[in-house]
């Protein structure tokens, strides 16, 4: 019986080393970790990232410090690390495989939060919708429509797609097409067209107004007005119904006409 106690002492004293051991490893990890993670949330924050990120990201630090730290502690106790850790592999890859449109959401989320193509309030067109960038989660990105709907668009749709951010430019063109009757003077319709958008709101001066005549129709040669606006000064859509308006009452102050077709029917009576 005494020999089992004293075998049992020795083994409780050749183990205690590396018990203490162990444990110092994982408090300095715990706290190594939590300064590491407000260091990079703190950075991140400095240089303007989405607070969600940093958030994240300071957590994958913290909990990447920890599961070193625990790593390097149970190696002290002589727990098979190796073992665990290929098995450990092996379930996250299962769960990787069955979770992989959750995970490819979330991959393209933090691409997305950390090239940051647009930000909350910007009127962007992707995946075929067209209005405001209400959040951006990592999940998907919530686009208010310009008819007032709701979409969440997947982020790995978001980021595979082609994205046209209109809150990123200072300027954009504005096209109106119009049809002048073909007896009218065409140069004097090209000027009273250019006239009649040159001084609404929001135009630029620079690149400057332009009709451009481009199709024979049945009733009307037709053209093109084209000029750019500034985004901060007026919407596309006000600028467009301006220029239409516009246009139209020039047209009629100058006597110039905007045809429609015509068709006229012929009644032949037999007999």
């Amino acid at each position: 019986m005494s020999e089992r106690w004293n075998d049992l002492v020795v083994a409780i004293i050749k183990f205690l080393p590396s018990a203490v051991a162990a444990m110092v490893i994982v408090v300095i990890s715990l706290w190594v970790a939590a300064w590491l993670a407000k260091l990079v949330r703190n950075l991140m924050e400095r240089r303007n990232v989405d607070h969600e990120l940093a958030v994240l990201f300071g957590n994958l630090t913290r909990w990447g410090v920890i599961g070193l730290g625990l790593v390097m502690a149970l190696q002290q106790v002589g727990f098979n690390v190796t073992a665990f850790l290929t098995g450990l592999g092996v379930l996250g890859f299962t769960l990787g495989f069955a979770i992989q449109d959750v995970s490819k959401n979330l991959v393209a989320g933090v691409l997305l939060l950390l090239q940051q193509p647009f930000n909350l309030g910007d009127i962007i067109e992707v995946s075929g919708y067209l209005g405001e960038v209400e959040e951006i989660t990592l999940r998907a990105t919530a686009i208010r429509t310009l008819d007032g709907q709701l979409v969440y668009v997947p982020n790995a749709d978001v980021y595979t797609s082609a994205i046209v951010n209109f809150s990123r430019t200072d300027k954009r063109r504005v096209e109106v097409g119009v049809g002048v009757a073909y007896d009218t003077d065409l140069p004097r319709a090209q000027e009273v067209a250019v006239e009649a958008v040159r001084t609404l709101k929001g135009v630029r001066a620079e690149p400057a107004p332009v009709a451009i005549f481009h199709t024979f129709n049945d009733a009307s040669v037709d053209m093109t007005v084209y000029f750019w606006i500034d985004v901060a000064a007026v919407e596309w859509w006000e600028a467009r119904d301006e220029a239409v308006r516009a246009i139209h009452a020039a047209f009629a102050r100058e006597g110039i006409e905007i045809p429609y077709p015509i068709q006229t029917v012929l009644l032949h009576q037999e007999g």
